[in-house]
């Protein structure tokens, strides 16, 4: 009987903690972090091509009933205005969620590829250290596009500007390369998601789905400013970065934007 007692106790002992390692675990995994609060930009840093970091040029980026939006009311002409917003710290090992949507009209004098376009920028470079009229940050970008109402315009496409990934095996030299999500026209919200590990392997998801996954990111290809220093960088592992989101000529709004570090 004390056998049998010590044996139960034994066993309960271990299914309590496993149990409680699982809801630890379980806790882990569920404590994501709102790092838009909402109500204001104050935990971002707005940088514009043509303007100093910290400089919301024309209010480009406002915040109205919840909602982070790129705003161009006050706008006469894009001018080649591209614009991003940065979270204020860097991470390495996380998983990034919101809501978007894009309204309303482009810029008249917007690009024509930068229709109803945006995207979320990782392991960016400090926005501090962006050139007065640098274009866009070294960074792997998670492309946002919407559909035109008639073709299919896939979202959550890969873009690598100033870096190169590894796709099915073999390093990728194209600049985009596109997802398998559908398309989402008009101004429904969508939501996406990307699962970041240092500098091991990234994945896409549109509305819970993945869409595309890559490895092994490395700094090399094209860039706009400070040519000479990232070309002492390239072929290095892209572990760490800012993450920023885009200002491209076309209104877009984006809400619940939420963290999870691992």
């Amino acid at each position: 009987m004390k056998n049998n007692l010590g044996i139960f106790l034994m066993l309960l002992s271990i299914c309590l903690g496993v149990s409680c390692k699982q809801k630890t675990e379980s806790s882990k995994k569920d404590n994501w972090v709102k790092i838009f609060n909402g109500k204001d930009l104050n935990d971002w840093i707005i940088k514009i091509k043509g303007h100093p970091a910290g400089e919301n040029y024309k209010n480009t980026f406002i915040v109205e009933n919840g909602i982070m939006k790129v705003n161009y009311k006050a706008y006469d002409s894009f001018n080649n205005s591209f614009g991003h917003i940065y979270y204020k710290k860097p991470y390495s090992n996380y998983k990034f969620r919101m809501d978007y949507r894009f309204t309303g009209e482009q810029l008249p004098d917007g690009a024509a590829w930068a229709t109803r376009n945006s995207g979320i920028m990782l392991h960016c470079e400090d926005p501090m250290n962006i050139g007065l009229n640098q274009n866009f940050p070294v960074s792997i970008e998670l492309q946002l596009l919407g559909g035109n109402g008639i073709d299919e315009r896939s979202t959550a496409n890969l873009c690598t500007p100033g870096t190169h990934v590894e796709l099915l095996g073999e390093l990728l030299l194209d600049h985009c390369v596109t997802s398998s999500s559908q398309t989402y026209h008009g101004e429904q919200w969508v939501n996406v998601e990307v699962e970041v590990r240092n500098d091991s392997i990234i994945k896409h998801f549109i509305n819970g789905e993945e869409v595309m996954r890559y490895n092994k990111p490395i700094y090399g290809g094209k860039v706009d400013y400070n040519e000479a220093y990232w070309k002492t960088k390239e072929g290095t592992p892209v572990k760490s970065g800012y993450i920023s989101l885009q200002s491209e000529s076309h209104p877009v709004e984006f809400k619940n934007i939420e963290i999870l570090e691992l």
